[in-house]
């Protein structure tokens, strides 16, 4: 097997860092470079099961920096992964610039690297948030894009800079979009994470408006798995849509983690004021990545059952979490609510 050398950006977060555990521990012909900003949602923690592996490397630095980009491409890389970005939706209305510096401009300056180092692939990372509010049927990669919040519309933004390269440059990228995703070492900011370990506290959780917005869910496992596949099967300058047409309401989520917490709905949970712009559905299409030969394999009740417990097991994972900069944020999105 040939050596390879692929740069993960955003590596320390949620679904980077599932994407990396994948890698070292499923491709043994693989090496990884994780370029961080070590922000809020960044954990070393999420990594420690690879860290010590020779193939895997650190460099802590920012993708709208182009110097650093550049220590982590180092003499080469064969490809680019993108996971970098500033995610959660109610951040991006208390604070749109930070989106647009690390959505947009950064993934401008790993798009001019890619060039730069004549990187073989580089895959974007998104959202179904992209296409915005879905009233009926499934959005295909084809589908405009109408993003309704600063977080959608940054991550609108990159998409369509990788995009017009390809179109302008010829240079080799690929996008993948995402629905909601969900599993072990989600900064507890996002619904599951924040329901499940508010309700372990003993705390209520803040369902917004009448609860009937409604996500499809894939485990963070399978999403990985998904970006892998494409980043190795795809066709450069296609979108690949990955999720599990597995639509709840957040009601239903809420009534399913009281359950597996053993708590009660009337002492548990309070409605506050929805989000401003809220989009109602999301429904992805993942046809195409299917034909691709890419499938979700974990099964919608079971990974939530499982997810559960891993919080439940991994206190000393997010307890030290929700303080410090966390608890401010959570005082600011919920007081007034």
């Amino acid at each position: 097997m040939s050596v390879r050398h692929w740069v993960v950006t955003g590596g320390l977060g949620f679904i980077g860092s599932a994407f990396v555990r994948q890698v070292l521990c499923e491709r043994p012909e693989i090496h990884v470079t994780v370029l961080d900003a070590m922000t809020y949602a960044a954990n070393p923690a999420n990594v420690a099961d690879v860290a010590r592996d020779p193939r895997y490397r650190f460099v802590k630095g920012d993708i709208a920096d182009p110097a650093a980009v550049d220590r982590a491409i180092g003499e080469g890389c064969d490809a680019i992964v993108n996971f970098a970005a500033e995610t959660h939706v109610d951040r991006s209305i208390l604070d749109p610039e930070a989106f647009i510096r690390t959505d947009v401009v950064g993934t401008h300056v790993l798009l001019e690297a890619v060039r730069r180092h004549a990187v073989a692939r580089f895959l974007q990372v998104s959202t179904d948030e992209v296409y915005g509010h879905v009233e009926e049927g499934l959005s295909t990669e084809d589908a405009p894009v109408r993003p309704r919040s600063p977080y959608a519309a940054s991550k609108a933004g990159g998409d369509l800079q990788v995009l017009a390269y390809h179109a302008t440059y010829g240079t080799p990228v690929l996008i993948t979009r995402g629905s909601n995703t969900y599993g072990p070492f989600q900064y507890p900011e996002k619904l599951i994470p924040l329901f499940v370990t508010n309700l372990l506290e003993g705390a209520t959780v803040p369902v917004y408006g009448d609860g009937l917005q409604i996500r499809d869910w894939v485990h963070v496992d399978d999403h990985a798995r998904g970006i892998a596949h494409v980043l190795e099967c795809g066709t450069p300058g296609h979108v690949y849509n990955l999720g599990c047409a597995n639509p709840r309401t957040n009601l239903e989520i809420t009534q399913r983690l009281l359950e597996l917490t053993g708590r009660d709905w009337k002492a548990s949970v309070r409605h506050v004021t929805d989000r401003l712009g809220h989009d109602r559905r999301y429904a992805l299409d993942a046809s195409k990545a299917q034909a691709l030969g890419w499938a979700p394999r974990v099964p919608f009740e079971t990974g939530l059952e499982e997810t559960v417990s891993w919080y439940r097991e991994r206190e000393a994972w997010w307890r030290p979490i929700k303080s410090g900069e966390y608890k401010a944020y959570y005082e600011r999105q919920y007081a007034h609510r």
